[in-house]
């Protein structure tokens, strides 16, 4: 399946009845958990950015939102993670992941952006709510394009590092799924997602809201604990 097969798909599901939403979603789910991790890797890469030809507020964008949280936690099963995507609850994150070597549990959230809309502010990013969506679990991930976050400084990479909320973007799935990444024994990903509390140790408060300080620092972070090269 590639990118155009599954926007074709979205489409298709998206045509059933509202009540039905969860069987399209469940159907969805079917077709990308049967891919393996070549097939999946090209969706990685596209599925950020909403495509036009998805209609705006439309049933089919919000199955492609609920597609964004399937591959996120496809991605999480091919690092060795248990992943379940959360039913049609508002105020919650979309995925609960558990290791079931190292026994730790994250919360996971996808997003995807139209590349037409360039405005964005913290609130597009729900930072603050994944706080209180971790609840009891060790870790929260929000996922969405790299390219999208805020370029400069911005609130959101100070109340990351704060609330130990770990900012990824689609390309460090690729990157993980390219560099064939699973956690073993020896391998814990939990730096991974603990990555702002690794940060908050040694960036000061006059510099926590500064992309570079998150971001440069914690791709260095990330590739030194998983012996990868530089990401860029």
């Amino acid at each position: 399946m590639n990118y155009t097969e599954l926007t074709k798909l979205i489409k298709t599901e998206s045509q059933t009845d509202e009540s039905d939403f969860g069987k399209a979603t469940d159907r969805i789910k079917k077709a990308l958990f049967s891919l393996n991790k070549k097939q999946l890797l090209p969706l990685v890469k596209e599925i950020g950015a909403i495509p036009e030809n998805i209609d705006h507020d439309s049933t089919e964008e919000k199955l492609y939102a609920k597609t964004t949280d399937i591959i996120l936690a496809k991605c999480f099963h091919e690092l060795g993670l248990h992943a379940d995507i959360t039913k049609e609850r508002a105020n919650c994150a979309d995925i609960i992941v558990k290791s079931p070597i190292h026994g730790y549990a994250l919360v996971g959230d996808a997003k995807a952006f139209r590349l037409s809309r360039t405005a964005k502010n913290q609130k597009d990013f729900k930072v603050k709510s994944m706080v209180d969506w971790r609840g009891d679990n060790d870790y929260a991930v929000l996922v969405c394009p790299y390219y999208q976050y805020p370029k400069s400084n911005s609130q959101i990479y100070g109340q990351a590092l704060d609330g130990n909320i770990c900012l990824l973007g689609w390309e460090h799935f690729a990157y993980f799924l390219e560099y064939d990444i699973q956690e073993t024994r020896k391998l814990s990903l939990a730096f991974v997602w603990n990555l702002s509390a690794e940060l908050s140790k040694s960036i000061t408060i006059s510099n926590k809201d500064k992309n570079n300080s998150f971001h440069v620092l914690g791709n260095e972070a990330i590739c030194k604990h998983l012996g990868l090269i530089q990401l860029h």
